[in-house]
């Protein structure tokens, strides 16, 4: 049903700097989501080491269900976010996400036993799988096209913050060996999140695609200045009474779309980039570095992370998608190679400027991932959906990455074991190349473009998109 009426609330007349900061700080609060999606992957690895000092005879298979546990939850969490965001709406499942959160992390801080505690992980990965699924959504459809890019990038600015907020956090509270408060702290920014987001309004897009335009209309004006409210809500509208249910991810033109999503979640956990976050502070103690070097190394590499990250964020509305998803993926396989010939031609331990030369290696990889491959996946799947079913097909999208990101840190070591450092590394070089050569054919362009513009424009045959501009 279509509403007629069109009301001129006192927010039309806000200021262009007042509808700016309505719009940042809504994005802010929303993004604090991906600050618990990063501080909740990466704190494990601290807590890992005390929490035997409380449950006792831990095995490293019981250790390795802890650490892994998360990822099963979050991908169950990613799938069944995307039903919930388009049946009850965006706000309501951010401000269930931020429940779940506290609930988590609270019944991990106080668990009295070892299986209580896995329970809890289940319930974390839960939000951090809807996280990550309905926070970059929120953002993507409330944004204006010109902003759109760096505000929803805020939430892959929140992740690498996280994770080096969980790296510093492990590291300070080490002498006292307290586990529960390392995952204690967490309960923080989720409640933050929650109480910001009571205050903040529903996506305007959701709910033109419920009729209910008067409210969508007087959200717009809070969050919009360019003037043309009306076109937007008449796209929104026509699109959103093209699709009628999930089934529609199976004509050929959606089907491509939702290739593409799936293939970006993919590559970018295959091409490595959680081994790294996972594990390098192993692989720099096992390749010759004293444990506090490597924990050292680590947080520089966190740190690089997040300054990337940065750089994206005011580059991708500048540069565009393409740019710094070729230019950053192309990064990431020259990082590799470096790291893979270090370890080739110095062997499994190295020492003296071999190791820093592996260290620069791995810093020219995830500095690489943070300015392309890292933000440019999670803002495009905000972007390349239809409206009526955004929120289904970013959950499969998320999904995909989050299985991916499962099988690539269960089989790591093993795989370290059968074809060493040299081999590993090679690999994720190659499959980077890879990456690139399919970005560089299939992935669109969308910087400042609206979403119904997207939209239109891959209403294409399948195949069509290999002549995205670049």
């Amino acid at each position: 049903m279509t509403s007629t009426h069109q009301p001129e609330p006192p927010a039309a007349r806000l200021s262009s700097g007042t509808i700016h900061r309505h719009v940042v700080w809504g994005a802010a609060i929303t993004a604090l989501g991906g600050l618990l999606f990063g501080y909740d992957t990466g704190v494990i690895s601290g807590a890992l080491l005390f929490i035997g000092k409380d449950f006792h005879g831990l095995t490293s298979f019981d250790k390795e269900l802890l650490t892994s546990i998360l990822l099963i939850g979050a991908l169950i969490g990613a799938l069944a976010a995307g039903r919930i965001a388009d049946r009850v709406g965006r706000r309501p499942t951010v401000l269930g996400t931020a429940a779940l959160f506290v609930a988590g992390v609270m019944l991990a801080a106080f668990s009295p036993s070892y299986g209580i505690l896995v329970g809890a992980r289940v319930v974390i990965g839960l939000a951090v799988g809807s996280a990550s699924m309905v926070v970059p959504l929120y953002i993507g459809e409330v944004a204006p096209p010109r902003i759109r890019g760096a505000l929803v990038s805020f939430n892959q600015l929140a992740i690498t913050s996280g994770i080096l907020a969980s790296y510093l956090v492990d590291y300070g509270l080490a002498s006292t060996r307290n586990w529960r408060l390392m995952f204690g702290l967490a309960a923080i920014p989720a409640i933050l999140m929650f109480a910001g987001m009571l205050f903040q309004h529903e996506s305007p897009h959701w709910l033109i695609a419920q009729g209910r335009e008067d409210e969508a209309r007087k959200v717009l004006h809070r969050v919009r200045d360019e003037g043309d409210i009306d076109a937007e809500i008449a796209g929104v509208r026509e699109l959103s009474a093209r699709q009628s249910s999930f089934r529609e991810v199976l004509n050929p033109t959606v089907r491509h779309v939702m290739i593409i999503g799936v293939a970006l979640a993919v590559f970018q956990q295959i091409t490595g980039i959680n081994t790294i976050i996972y594990y390098a502070p192993t692989l720099l103690a096992s390749a010759g570095l004293g444990n506090s070097a490597a924990l050292l190394a680590n947080v520089v590499n966190g740190a690089v992370n997040v300054l990337m990250t940065i750089v994206a964020i005011r580059l991708l509305d500048r540069t565009g998608r393409r740019p710094l998803l070729l230019g950053g993926t192309t990064g990431m396989a020259a990082g590799m190679i470096v790291v893979a010939l270090t370890f080739l031609i110095g062997g499994s331990h190295l020492h003296g400027g071999a190791a820093y030369i592996a260290i620069a290696g791995l810093l020219i990889y995830t500095g690489s991932f943070a300015i392309g491959l890292g933000p440019v996946f999670w803002l495009l799947i905000s972007e390349i959906y239809p409206v009526k079913i955004r929120g289904q097909a970013m959950s499969v999208a998320t999904m995909a990455n989050w299985g991916a990101n499962f099988v690539v840190t269960i089989s790591f070591l093993t795989l370290l074991s059968a074809i060493g450092n040299a081999g590993t590394f090679f690999l994720f070089a190659g499959l980077s190349i890879v990456a690139l050569a399919y970005f560089q054919r299939q992935v669109p362009e969308t910087k400042n473009r609206s979403l119904e513009d997207i939209e239109r424009d891959l209403d294409l045959p399948s195949g069509a998109m290999s002549d995205a501009p670049a």
